[in-house]
């Protein structure tokens, strides 16, 4: 959906307002799609979303997330319900249909013009662990370099620095504490242009002491790279934070990284009832060597979860990072791991079962 011609999702009951909203979608440009329950990869992938207030309740039970290109439209003054589902939804206009009409068609068109700059939207991937020790930031960080023009977003508060992996501590360029508590829209471009960057990878680090992360500026650093198609990897702690969770909300994927082992499954197996209700998207990493002659697949199975790739140990590694940071072959263990990631992710991020 997010190629192509820009949609517009419409869940409106009224005949005559949907009508008129296909009318104006039509008019600025944009492909009207009717959906009464829209999956999580629909409701974010889409240009803009224009709902009456009945839908956008049904929305808000559903745990759909705040997005921008939200309008609510009623056929008269907004009441205080629908003022109250709008903050509940994220949505930024309230039109009244038919005397608003021109405010509508003003809405429509800057939310398409956003969507026609790229003609797409990158996705945004979370990495966690199953368990401590499991490796998830240096897979989050191997994940970033297998994307075109990444991002890798560090929202471990307690873990030194995700700079320090891919050898990028020395370079200058803004770290969380310099960012601060910056909400609202971004420019992506203002944003690139202040991070440190190494091997075609924009880095958002935390710092070497603790820094509490805000997540209204993790929203909107990842708005920003989203609406720019930028591949966007996050590195969330396993104890979530408040910016954690925010990330694990936002993404089109959450993967967790887990051992090959009995310790392994009870851990991912503890861990993914925890994901799934923030976003059910998630799927397991399972990496070796497995000391008791477990598969890959089995380890999924006992935890509950969808297997997205298995991975072998990677030769040398603590050595190679502490060396010069992470750099991978194109077939090492790592980079196998990380293309089936990402394969998942373009598969318009339909995470199979196990």
């Amino acid at each position: 959906m997010t190629s192509g011609t820009p949609v517009v999702l419409t869940l409106v009951s009224d005949p005559d307002s949907a009508a008129s909203i296909e009318r104006i979608a039509a008019a600025v440009g944009a492909r009207p799609v009717p959906a009464e329950n829209p999956s999580r990869r629909t409701w974010l992938a889409a240009a803009a979303v224009v709902l009456d207030e009945q839908s956008a309740q049904r929305c808000v039970l559903s745990g759909l997330p705040r997005r921008e290109g939200v309008v609510l439209v009623s056929d008269d003054e907004p009441s205080a319900s629908a003022w109250a589902v709008a903050i509940d939804i994220g949505a930024h206009q309230l039109c009244a249909l038919p005397s608003q009409e021109s405010e509508l068609v003003r809405h429509l068109a800057e939310a398409t013009e956003r969507t026609s700059v790229t003609g797409r939207s990158g996705p945004v991937i979370a990495v966690t662990g199953g368990r401590g020790g499991a490796g998830a930031s240096v897979f989050a960080a191997a994940l970033a370099t297998r994307g075109d023009d990444a991002l890798l977003v560090d929202l471990d508060p307690y873990g030194g620095g995700i700079d320090l992996l891919l050898g990028a501590e020395s370079i200058p360029g803004l770290r969380w504490p310099d960012l601060g508590s910056q909400s609202g829209r971004l420019a992506w471009s203002a944003v690139r242009d202040a991070l440190p960057r190494r091997a075609g990878v924009s880095v958002l680090s935390a710092a070497r002491q603790h820094h509490d992360i805000d997540p209204g500026a993790v929203r909107s650093v990842l708005e920003a790279a989203r609406r720019a198609g930028t591949i966007v990897v996050c590195d969330v702690p396993r104890q979530f934070t408040p910016a954690g969770v925010e990330a694990v909300q936002f993404a089109d994927l959450v993967t967790v990284v887990t051992s090959c082992d009995v310790r392994g499954i009870a851990a991912a197996g503890a861990t993914m009832p925890v994901i799934r209700p923030i976003n059910p998207a998630a799927g397991l990493i399972v990496r070796g060597p497995s000391p008791g002659g477990l598969s890959a697949r089995e380890v999924a199975e006992a935890a509950g979860a969808p297997l997205l790739a298995a991975m072998r140990p990677e030769p040398m590694l603590d050595r190679r990072l502490d060396s010069a940071g992470l750099r991978l072959r194109r077939g090492s263990p790592l980079a196998r791991a990380a293309h089936a990631v990402l394969d998942v992710v373009q598969r318009n991020g339909a995470v199979r079962a196990a």
